[in-house]
């Protein structure tokens, strides 16, 4: 009988007749209401991945969530089938395009008639069993992540009756549709006209009737009232830190219209930002044309009331002697992140305005300017893009990272030759990835950003000779060259529809604003973190009839492609455990940011963790660069704490790289001396064992010891630490003990670590009076011990439960695990993939999935995962069913704790997979090297819930040589 059998069942018996049956969950009944991580994205995902045929039956769909589940439905290895309709016209053409070029899904439309079409049901079929979910979801991207849905999944057997219902309503439907054709989509082109609700993503904010002027959005009405509490603290500059496409030029309008000036410049770098400026402060301001000047090419108009001029008209010697210092009582700069320029500089040590402004999307500079400091620190307001996207500011985007062309065990990669990247069959690759993943329904507008100049041109040419979807493309090349006038003019081609791409290489990084770009294709390596949020930004403006983003990023053998998972998703925290994560859950969940997604083909997800494992975060160069970055914002060395706060840097990264912070500082010149031997040793304990914030009660019961001369008496420690909100048991007070006493680590780590920082009685717990000398004369060390006690109270509130128990999903090294199961030791380094402790009552299990090929034969254990809730597992070799600790592992005398990595590759940490049980066990053999056998005992170890699905196939897959993959 298939397993999968037994498996529903159990769970139907769980989900329908009794919820405190014993089950493995993994097709039990659920309701998918899209609160929280529960979306009908991640389940249709989660299905996709386990069947091998599907039908949705769906009234309603649009382009955007066609595009939200293209990759899952790309990777899909079965046949699909979608059922859809024109009733009230809510289909649009472009939906139907889009569904029509799916590879290997049939798509058929029903007549609506006059009971109209409401379908909503999405059937799965695996070997042995049916999976459906049917409810209230249409296809569409806010039904699939954002609405308020109720939808119930449910599996049954071959024979049960509810699938008989479900093949008879998806025969009779089918029956009853036509197969989408081209020409069936031309027909209805000719006479669809849209509904009245449905709508594309209108730029925000619009102009509202003139006695109101234009409303500032949620993000510009809180910028607006920090900016304004900066002029009424008295001071005279400040900075706004703001996505590209969130409102940065009407937000300065809106100010301006509150602080009204008596006069105002306004200064950009490039001509073309200014008339679009000029339009903006218009509608903002309601003024008269007259006020407006113009600084800029032949224009010479700084006499008006509102001057908008470039930097390098300005700062011409003649123009700049003209201007008195007080002409301007405001002064606004746009992009001053460039403001390190010596033009920058000479015109704002020349004014002297009551107010400057300065506004930017990209703040980070690799020069070593500190454009913070320009503005005296005083920065107003940050929205960065993530941030931007959740709040709908912006138009979402879905990212897809696609393997780069590859021949003959050649790919390209860094030092790829210019013929290689212009030949016909990485153009071939080009094109056909455009026609899969580039938009169907809609006319693209896009740019290209290739590599280098000379491939830009080449790749045009040939672009020019190739169709896509049936139609010429075309293109044309910008570079650094060209002159303003072409510039224009170009541009003006795309965004009128006579271009399809135009190529460059950094020309449209920024400071050129084309709202209409639907499609961002990187033929580049990603160099910059930076430089690739620009590009992305190009498109991320929301624009009439533009419904999303696509970006095709071009995936090839990078030594850099570890960037992409950082720009994607904002992750500056230099831990590769976090970046890690971020591609396992945004796998998962299939949306990341509201409404948008990141997506990569087997080959690039490969790639990005291959570059992952290889590059060093945390090397010193990046710690320095990271601390002088965060330093530049705050006008001052940061602490730990400011790391967590701002999100920048992960500080127990920061941190470890020495031991300790302090002596990181020395070592990086931030620090005139070094800390002391004593300093150096309680700091590197506090850094090293407690910072990570895994449990608060050590940091907790530090803190309050520091701040009293008395000590706590041991018997109120239970009450102290539920107030506080954590696990209180006996078990865990003596752990805190022993952690804080020393007495849990091994003879070396008590040496490294000197003074133990408590003291302990039997009735009391003190700080070491030691430790409490050296904090009394040492102030520098008292900021240090603080800020590491916070730091790590933050993390434990942020990251974790606080409770200081194990969770699921989160990764712990060995010793971790000793220290939260409350052994008496750290026994780390004796744990040899799984060890019995009966003085704690646990048994923690270590699995590295895939073995490094150089293992021993008689530790190459054949431990598999049977699926997402069961593992076939091996104990040490030369046990038997008659050893102590195979007996006690067998007959569940104590819980079993799950831990798992994918490989060594990964560092010391594991996964917490949750409690298992044992069953199955069967007395084995196994090859132990020179024609050996050794005995060893197999067995089944049941999760007490599944993997997540995303986790679960990340562990699981071989990966690939991704030099050589195809």
């Amino acid at each position: 009988m298939d397993p999968a059998v037994g498996q529903i069942r159990l769970d139907n018996t769980f989900g329908f007749l009794d919820r405190t049956a014993g089950t493995d969950q993994l097709f039990h009944p659920l309701l998918v209401s899209n609160r929280d991580d529960n979306t009908m994205a991640r389940a249709i995902r989660a299905e996709l991945r386990r069947s091998r045929s599907f039908t949705f039956s769906v009234a309603f769909v649009t382009p955007n969530a066609v595009a939200l589940l293209k990759q899952a439905l790309l990777d899909f290895p079965g046949q699909g089938t979608i059922i859809t309709s024109t009733y009230q016209g809510f289909n649009s053409p472009a939906a139907f395009r889009e569904l029509l070029n799916l590879p290997g899904v049939r798509v058929l439309v029903h007549p609506s008639g006059q009971a109209g079409f409401h379908a909503k049901g999405y059937v799965f079929d695996q070997d042995a069993s049916t999976t459906a979910i049917v409810g209230s979801s249409n296809l569409t991207s806010q039904a699939l992540l954002k609405n308020h849905e109720w939808n119930l999944r449910f599996s049954a057997l071959p024979d049960g009756d509810i699938v008989e219902q479900l093949d008879r309503a998806v025969a009779a439907q089918v029956a009853e549709s036509t197969p989408l054709t081209h020409r069936w989509i031309d027909a209805y082109t000719e006479t669809w006209h849209p509904p009245a609700t449905r709508h594309f993503l209108e730029p925000d904010p619009e102009p509202l009737a003139s006695t109101t002027g234009v409303v500032p959005n949620r993000m510009q009405a809180d910028a607006l009232a920090e900016i304004e509490q900066l002029r009424r603290r008295g001071e005279r500059r400040g900075i706004v830190v703001s996505a590209t496409g969130t409102g940065k030029t009407i937000l300065a309008a809106l100010d301006v219209r509150a602080a009204a000036p008596e006069r105002m410049l306004f200064v950009v770098h490039r001509e073309q930002i200014l008339d679009r400026a000029i339009q903006d402060f218009q509608r903002v301001l309601g003024a008269p044309a007259a006020d407006f000047g113009k600084l800029a090419g032949p224009s010479r108009e700084p006499d008006r009331k509102y001057v908008f001029a470039t930097v390098q008209s300005l700062t011409r010697p003649a123009t700049l002697a003209q201007i008195a210092s007080d002409a301007f009582d405001y002064v606004l700069v746009d992009e001053v992140h460039r403001a390190g320029a010596d033009s920058y500089r000479r015109l704002i040590d020349h004014l002297s305005p009551s107010f400057l402004l300065g506004v930017t999307a990209t703040p980070e500079r690799t020069d070593g300017f500190n454009v913070f400091e320009l503005f005296d620190f005083n920065l107003a307001y940050e929205i960065r893009l993530q941030q931007a996207l959740e709040d709908d500011m912006l138009a979402p985007f879905h990212y897809y990272g696609v393997t780069d062309f590859q021949q003959n065990g050649r790919a390209v990669n860094d030092a790829s030759q210019l013929g290689f990247l212009v030949s016909t069959g990485r153009v071939d690759h080009l094109v056909q990835t455009l026609e899969t993943y580039g938009h169907v329904g809609v006319p693209v507008r896009g740019l290209m950003f290739c590599s280098r100049t000379d491939e830009a041109h080449e790749l045009s040419q040939r672009l020019n000779e190739r169709l896509v979807h049936g139609r010429r493309l075309r293109t044309e090349v910008l570079t650094g060259k060209d002159l303003v006038a072409r510039r224009e003019a170009v541009v003006a081609e795309l965004e009128n529809g006579g271009l399809d791409y135009i190529l460059t290489v950094d020309v449209f990084n920024e400071g050129i604003d084309i709202p209409t770009v639907n499609q961002v294709v990187l033929l580049r390596q990603t160099e910059s973190s930076i430089i690739f949020t620009q590009q992305l930004g190009r498109g991320l403006r929301k624009a009439a009839g533009k419904d999303y983003l696509v970006v095709i990023d071009f995936v090839g053998n990078y030594s850099n492609n570890y960037l992409i998972p950082i720009a994607l998703f904002g992750d500056n925290s230099l831990n590769k455990d976090s970046i890690r994560r971020r591609m396992i859950d945004a796998q998962e969940a299939g949306a990341i940011s509201g409404l948008s997604s990141v997506n990569f083909d087997t080959v690039s997800r490969e790639r990005v963790f291959a570059s992952l494992a290889a590059t060093k975060l945390d090397s010193v160069q990046n710690l320095k660069r990271t601390i002088g970055e965060l330093a530049r914002r705050l006008g001052r060395t940061p602490r730990l704490l400011d790391f967590a706060r701002f999100d920048a840097a992960d500080p127990v990264v920061v941190a470890g790289k020495r031991d300790n912070y302090w002596k990181l500082l020395w070592l990086l010149k931030r620090s005139e001396d070094p800390p002391g031997s004593a300093a150096d040793a309680l700091l590197s304990f506090l850094s090293i064992e407690l910072l990570n914030g895994k449990r608060p009660h050590e940091l907790l019961l530090l803190r309050t010891l520091l701040s009293t001369h008395t000590g706590v008496d041991r018997t109120t420690l239970r009450a102290f630490f539920e107030r506080e909100g954590c696990s209180a048991d006996d078990g865990t007070i003596e752990s805190v003990l022993r952690v804080l006493s020393l007495a849990f680590f091994t003879a070396a780590e008590r040496q490294k670590y000197g003074e133990p920082p408590l003291s302990i009685s039997e009735r009391r717990v003190e700080l070491n009076p030691a430790i409490r000398e050296l904090l009394r004369h040492n102030a520098r060390l008292t900021e240090h011990v603080d800020d590491v006690i916070e730091t790590g109270l933050f993390l434990a509130r942020h990251r974790y439960r606080w409770t200081g128990s194990l969770e699921v999903g989160k990764r712990y090294s060995r010793k971790d695990v000793c220290r939260l199961l409350n052994w008496t030791k750290n026994e780390q380094s004796t744990m040899y993939g799984y060890k019995v402790d009966l003085t704690s009552h646990s048994c923690p299990i270590f699995i590295t999935y895939h073995k490094h090929e150089k293992v021993s034969a008689s530790t190459a254990y054949g431990d598999a995962f049977i699926n997402e809730s069961a593992l076939h597992w091996f104990t040490r070799s030369r046990r038997t069913l008659r050893s102590a600790e195979v007996r006690a592992i067998v007959d569940n005398e104590l819980p079993l704790h799950l831990f798992a990595k994918k490989d060594d590759a990964e560092g010391t940490d594991f996964y917490y997979l949750g409690r298992a049980r044992s069953s199955n066990a069967e007395q084995q053999t196994m090859p132990g090297g020179e024609g050996k056998v050794l005995d060893v005992v197999t067995m089944t170890l049941g999760m007490q819930s599944p993997i997540e699905r995303s986790l679960y196939e990340y562990l699981i897959s071989e990966g690939v040589d991704p030099s050589q993959a195809d």
